[in-house]
């Protein structure tokens, strides 16, 4: 026989017990739906916090001020006086960071004509923009002039825009923030997740002095809520931290045995940590879909055992009609492999059809690549191989008189 007639012989086999088929089969699908799946959704959660951190901007680092722990207890973002304007104008040049900008957050009533909502508002300085790799669409990046200025000028988001200046331009248009009126010099591209949790589209910045001038009074006027610096390089990042730390330390006075008075957290490190922990949670439902292939593999194993003692006679007859014993074990063989690579092609196909699915609802894309496709057809072989030679070897040791006179 040659291979073609074999997968004939195989395909006659399947269909002249259609039900006992797709029972057999049905532990493969389930289990190569659940491989595939898991395969994908696992790629596309990397690949959306590749996407996020993009957003965010690349290989950032957040100062916050305020000792890591005080008598045990984490001290909260902003209760230590502990970074300045001078801090961040420091940090510029370090050799190890692109840049670093300070920043002043608040929450204020937002209102122009009878409109109005409440907005985080950001008082920033003209690197955060380079920093946080926020562009501009239309208008202007504040100067230094409007630094030094204090200048009432704001450059709000896409959604900010349209809430408040629908079909209209918003440039030279004024927006009273805390009642202070602040003039629109540009509105920023694009939308997406910050790393506080808000969204690019919501964002309204004004120069850094105006917000301490104007909305965010306190009784140290150089002192700022954060700072956001930006490393060279994914691998200067350890190096970037280690001058962070050294420089602030000098420039605060603060002694060897003394703990820092500031924070430092990289945002690529949670980032790498969230895409282990996506990895590690795809990998343990791969491995509960591969129990269920082992579930599926024993099924087949039963079934052909169950067919090679239905099929005696008609094993006999191949046998000795010419029919050579390694006839009779490529011939159930394939019909195994067959079994496994027909489950596991419709497998794939409910993969992708969940795939679809779960990419409509908007949240997270996720696709069903070649790659998990090939592993899915090979893991299919694999395992008709291997759960479906012992039954055919067990039918091409049978002995030709022995099987024409079985009953």
């Amino acid at each position: 026989m040659n291979v073609l007639q074999v997968f004939i012989e195989a395909f006659r086999s399947m269909n002249a017990n259609r039900l006992r088929t797709a029972l057999t089969m049905l532990g493969i699908i389930i289990g190569i739906t659940s491989v595939v799946m898991m395969l994908a959704v696992g790629e596309s959660a990397k690949k959306f916090i590749s996407k996020e951190l993009e957003i965010l901007g690349s290989n950032l680092l957040i100062i916050s001020p305020g000792a890591n722990r005080t008598q045990g207890v984490r001290a909260r973002t902003g209760t230590a006086p502990s970074l300045s304007f001078e801090d961040a104008a420091a940090l510029n040049e370090l050799p190890s960071l692109n840049g670093a900008a300070a920043a002043l957050q608040g929450f204020f009533q937002i209102t122009s004509g009878s409109d109005n909502s409440n907005n985080s508002v950001l008082g920033v300085t003209p690197e955060m923009f380079k920093v946080r790799n926020w562009k501009i669409e239309t208008g202007s990046y504040f100067s230094d002039s409007d630094i030094r200025a204090a200048a009432k000028t704001v450059i709000i988001g896409k959604k900010v825009a349209d809430q408040f200046f629908y079909k209209a331009d918003p440039l030279g248009q004024f927006l009273r923030i805390d009642n202070v009126p602040f003039q629109v010099t540009g509105v920023l591209q694009g939308e997406g997740r910050s790393f506080d949790g808000g969204d690019i589209g919501d964002l309204v910045l004004v120069p850094i002095t105006a917000a301490r001038a104007n909305l965010i009074r306190s009784p140290f006027p150089r002192n700022v809520h954060y700072v956001i610096a930006q490393g060279k390089s994914d691998k200067a990042m350890k190096d970037a931290e280690t001058d962070i730390k050294e420089m602030l330390r000098d420039r605060h006075r603060i002694k060897a045995e003394q703990e820092d008075d500031f924070r430092l957290e990289n945002l690529a490190s949670i980032a790498e940590a969230g895409a282990k922990i996506s990895t590690g949670l795809a990998a343990l439902l791969g491995a509960i879909g591969a129990i269920s292939l082992v579930v599926g593999g024993i099924g087949i194993m039963n079934i052909m055992l169950v067919s090679v003692t239905e099929r005696t006679r008609e094993i006999g007859i191949r046998m000795a009609i010419g029919a050579k014993p390694r006839d009779v074990l490529l011939q159930f063989l394939t019909e195994a492999v067959v079994i496994c690579l027909v489950g596991g092609m419709i497998g794939v196909l409910l993969a992708s059809a969940g795939a679809a699915a779960i990419t409509s609802t908007g949240k997270i894309e996720v696709e069903i690549g070649m790659q998990a496709i090939i592993i899915a057809c090979a893991f299919s072989s694999f395992v008709g191989i291997f759960f479906g030679f012992y039954p055919a070897r067990r039918a091409s040791r049978l002995l030709p008189v022995d099987c024409l006179r079985y009953e």
